[in-house]
């Protein structure tokens, strides 16, 4: 049975909005998350539909063995240039376009050609965003794609709410994955392709010498998600747990190796009174929890961690800039007297003008359980909206003290859920 197409309109919108801008466009995102489908198919049909005959659209897939000469910048200009036969406009999608070395030097030539709209996609960030923004002087454009969200993953899927979302917590949301109909096929591909795409490829990359370390600093990672931590507390449990010498800096410098191929991204902390971010203790969270999940052979599936992983998503989806949130308040000890504590909002999610204090509690019942996760929201002294994500299908309902209480379902599947 062939699947139902996938719809990426959040990202087709992206690209309608930027085309024509005199700029480079640049899709980022881990690998196999959708760049290339969004861009030669998705993109490639609204370009034809909207009356672009097909010969002024270029197609250039970098990391084909077929297309193997024009991964020398020179070739692969003149090719451009070549194919190029009037002075009507052209689109230009180049895939992958890490495997060009110099690639910057022939998009900057592009550039000077003005009936040339240019469209590159890559896997690492360090190839392109921050060369973007060097190299082109704020003429790069970037796009950056994720696996599916939820909203994007529930219509395909055969199922109700509460399957689609059990085997989205498991598999995540790499499109070739929601394709497989067995979970035993899921689970298989999901843990092939940690090894022998992403690992590997980091590995290779950054020409990492001890592919062991990595490994396992991945596995400790997986395990954390959402937990803070910082390069000496993992030091210290190679130390004590595998007697292991694994320095700070070595660390961190492979948190950053993993974070530019976009396997993981970073929350920083940030003192919600004294509006400052606060260095240590990071948090880390997979950019898909299906290759998370298969790293640790589906073994930890605590519920709470893996929806909090999926809120941070799918707020950096919607565009928000998201960080955890920290307070300093003063409560009363045992004995009566002052002690300082510091509470954790969840997330803290910014854009434009617009915050929003989130806490991700999969389940609310119990009593405890509810001042835990209201009193950092009570503590909180300015009047931007607080909201409490608990898991299942709750619709949106707001408590005495005027803070939203919404399920994850209403949530995911509703664009503008953080309006209500």
């Amino acid at each position: 049975m062939e699947m139902t197409e996938i719809k990426r309109d959040i990202y087709l919108r992206q690209l309608i909005e930027r085309k024509d801008n005199g700029m480079i466009k640049v899709i980022t995102g881990i690998r196999r998350c959708g760049k290339s489908y969004l861009l030669f198919t998705i993109f490639k049909r609204y370009l034809l539909e909207s009356g672009v005959a097909a010969d002024h659209i270029l197609e250039i897939a970098l990391d084909g063995i077929d297309r193997e000469e024009l991964r020398d910048p020179r070739v692969c200009f003149q090719y451009i240039k070549d194919s190029v036969k009037d002075d009507g406009k052209y689109y230009l999608l180049l895939d992958e376009v890490q495997f060009m070395p110099r690639f910057e030097e022939v998009l900057n030539s592009l550039l000077r050609m003005n009936h040339i709209d240019v469209y590159v996609t890559g896997s690492n960030s360090r190839f392109l965003s921050s060369d973007i923004v060097t190299e082109f002087r704020g003429r790069g454009d970037e796009i950056r794609v994720y696996p599916l969200s939820f909203a994007e993953f529930f219509p395909v899927y055969e199922g109700d709410f509460e399957d689609a979302w059990e085997d989205y917590m498991t598999y995540g949301g790499l499109p070739q994955v929601a394709g497989f109909g067995s979970e035993r096929q899921k689970a298989e591909y999901l843990k092939n392709i940690f090894a022998n795409v992403y690992l590997k490829d980091v590995i290779e990359r950054n020409k990492i010498q001890s592919a062991d370390e990595i490994g396992i600093l991945v596995d400790v990672l997986a395990s954390a998600i959402g937990a803070p931590t910082n390069p000496s507390k993992i030091a210290n449990t190679f130390a004590s747990e595998r007697q292991m010498i694994y320095s700070n800096k070595t660390i961190s410098h492979h948190i950053d190796c993993l974070a530019d191929a976009f396997l993981i991204s970073r929350a920083g902390r940030y003192d919600i009174k004294g509006r400052k971010y606060i260095g240590a203790n990071q948090k880390y969270y997979f950019t898909d929890l299906g290759l998370r999940n298969a790293r640790l052979n589906f073994r930890q599936q605590e519920a709470n961690h893996i929806m909090e992983n999926i809120v941070y998503n799918e707020l950096l989806i919607r565009g928000y800039h998201v960080d955890v949130g920290v307070m300093e308040v003063f409560d009363r000890d045992k004995g009566g007297g002052r002690v300082r504590k510091q509470l954790e909002v969840d997330f803290v999610a910014n854009c434009g003008s617009s915050r929003y204090y989130i806490q991700a509690a999969y389940d609310m019942t119990a009593e405890e359980k509810q001042t835990q996760e209201l009193k950092p929201l009570r503590s909180i002294p300015d009047s931007f909206k607080k909201i409490i994500l608990v898991g299942g299908t709750k619709k949106p309902w707001r408590n005495e003290e005027g803070f939203v209480i919404m399920g994850m379902k209403y949530f995911l599947l509703k664009e503008d859920s953080l309006e209500y």
